[in-house]
């Protein structure tokens, strides 16, 4: 990607967030860039190609930065699957506290994009499979008596603590989440 472009991600990724995809347009984009609307256009082809590419890059960012968190907060010798599952709490806390205080991109962009035709469609619906699958997975190596359930009753805690967390409804709903995660997984 050519410098150019990446200041056009950068400013898209920025302003998406900040103000929401349908509110901003490639001019504004192309301005906050320092680029020309003609260079958005060769390098991404469409508005909607840049959505694509903001979310996905969101999206392997925050994969790269739970899996980062997990290895550095964790101790191996201690990390036990209940550990772990608490640790994801923790982390979409930093991750909220350094990358943006609007709740989730991935369901910002569905309050806005939700036909799945959507090229970005499958990215934000893909982000929250992972998720829940991460979800079970951990309440499987919890022994969960029913780890399907489990999973899906903590995927529903962490989206619930986002969408909170982004409305300001009450102070640190993420923490208040993880308290109701670890009393589940002590039952």
């Amino acid at each position: 990607m050519t410098r150019a472009a990446r200041r056009a991600l950068e400013a898209a990724e920025r302003l998406f967030y900040e103000r929401g995809i349908h509110a901003v347009g490639v001019d504004l984009i192309a301005a906050e860039a320092g680029v020309t609307k003609k260079t958005l256009y060769d390098r991404f082809g469409s508005k909607e190609q840049i959505v694509v590419e903001y979310l996905a890059g969101r999206d392997e960012r925050w994969r790269a930065f739970l899996a980062r968190y997990l290895d550095d907060h964790l101790d191996p010798a201690r990390a036990t699957p209940q550990a772990r599952v608490l640790a994801v709490f923790d982390a979409s806390r930093a991750w909220s506290a350094e990358y943006g205080s609007k709740g989730c991109s991935m369901v910002n962009a569905h309050a806005e994009i939700s036909d799945p035709s959507h090229p970005a469609f499958p990215i934000i619906a893909g982000q929250k499979e992972w998720m829940l699958a991460l979800f079970t997975r951990l309440a499987r190596d919890a022994a969960a008596h029913d780890p399907d359930r489990l999973g899906r009753t903590l995927m529903l805690l962490h989206e619930g603590a986002l969408v909170a967390h982004g409305l300001n409804t009450f102070p640190d709903p993420i923490a208040h989440a993880r308290d109701q995660a670890e009393a589940l997984l002590r039952i």
